[in-house]
C-alpha cells in the first residue's frame, strides 16, 4: 500500500497509507474534514543493503596468516624463449 501525501487549504500537508482501489476516491482532511489535493512526490527506490553500503566505505584490513610461496621459474627448451611449450 503507498503513501501519499496531501494538501489541505486551511491545515497544510498531510500523508497518508491508501490503496491502489482508493486512488480515484477523494480524500478528505483528517482535521477539518475538507477534500485535500494529492501531491506528487516521486517513489522511494531502496537498491541493495545502505545499512552494509555505509559501514564498508573503507576496506577491510587483511592479514596473512602463511606467508606466500615463491614463484617456480620455467626453464626454457627451445629456439623460441618467448613461447611456452605446449
Amino acid at each position: 500500500m503507498p503513501l501519499y501525501d496531501f494538501r489541505c487549504e486551511t491545515c497544510g500537508n498531510f500523508e497518508k497509507w491508501r490503496s491502489l482501489a482508493e486512488l480515484s476516491t477523494p480524500m478528505h482532511c483528517p482535521q477539518c474534514n475538507a477534500v485535500a489535493q494529492r501531491l506528487f512526490s516521486p517513489p522511494m527506490i531502496l537498491t541493495g543493503n545502505l545499512r552494509l553500503r555505509n559501514e564498508q566505505r573503507e576496506p577491510k584490513r587483511v592479514q596473512r596468516t602463511q606467508e606466500p610461496e615463491t614463484p617456480r621459474n620455467r626453464e626454457h627448451r627451445g629456439s623460441r624463449p618467448w613461447m611456452i611449450g605446449h
